[in-house]
Order: C-alpha cells, then structure tokens, then sequence
C-alpha cells in the first residue's frame, strides 16, 4: 500500500525552494502570483495549492536575467543595423 501524499510538507518545501532561488521575493508575492487566476483560493485544495505553486515556480525559473550591459548594448546595435545584417545573409 502506498502512503498518501502530503501535500501540506510538499507546499512548504516548494516555498522553501522559492525563497532560497528568489531572496528578494517575499512569500506574499509567490504566493500571490502563483494563485492569480483563482477567483475564490477559501476552497482551494492542497493539493491544486501544490499545482499552482510549482507551476508558477517553473514558469518563474523559466524567466531568465537579463545578461550583462555590454551584451545588451550589443543587441541595440545590431538591431539597428538589421537591415545591413540581412543584406549580409543574403549575399552568402
């Protein structure tokens, strides 16, 4: 027989998980965001509290950092530049 999920520790942990990758978050805001399209969280389970929570840390570990100035400024000037660039591809 299998023992049943605890949900409950699994929340916790997911949490925990969240505070440690994201200090500057405060649990308010993880949970705010990850619970958003809820309408009514009074009857949320656990167990979709555990789904919401996970997804939300997925999609938030997803977002990658900016990278460095330098590579953004890099990013402008080609940007700027685009149509030189293709013209470039083109001719090879």
């Amino acid at each position: 027989m299998s023992r049943k999920p605890n949900y409950y520790r699994q929340i916790l942990q997911t949490l925990e998980n969240l505070r440690k990758a994201h200090p500057t978050y405060n649990i308010g805001r993880h949970i705010s965001t990850a619970l958003d399209g809820y309408d009514d969280v009074w009857g949320v389970t656990d167990k979709e509290f555990l789904f919401a929570l996970e997804k939300y840390e997925i999609e938030l570990n997803m977002d990658s950092p900016h990278i460095d100035e330098e590579e953004i400024e890099e990013i402008i000037k080609d940007g700027m530049n685009l149509e030189r660039t293709l013209f470039e591809e083109e001719e090879d």
